[in-house]
């Protein structure tokens, strides 16, 4: 049974595909519970790895109102 990512390289992963334009800027995110679903984690662990992407500067917004994708 694989291991489950962590917050951290969930993050970064979403920051990957935010930087190869899999997600371009302005687009919204995938819900908590699509990307849990997406990574094999609980949405707390997806939460925090929002947080993580929040805090890199690349994306708005927070869970419950949508994460969009933030204007470079």
């Amino acid at each position: 049974m694989p291991i489950p990512m962590s917050s951290r390289q969930i993050a970064d992963d979403l920051t990957e595909r935010i930087r190869a334009g899999e997600y371009p800027p302005g687009s919204r995110l995938p819900t908590l519970r699509e990307l849990a679903g997406l990574y094999s984690v609980s949405v707390s662990s997806i939460q925090r790895a929002q947080e993580l992407v929040k805090d890199r500067g690349l994306v708005l917004g927070s869970p419950g109102r949508g994460v969009y994708v933030a204007d470079r």
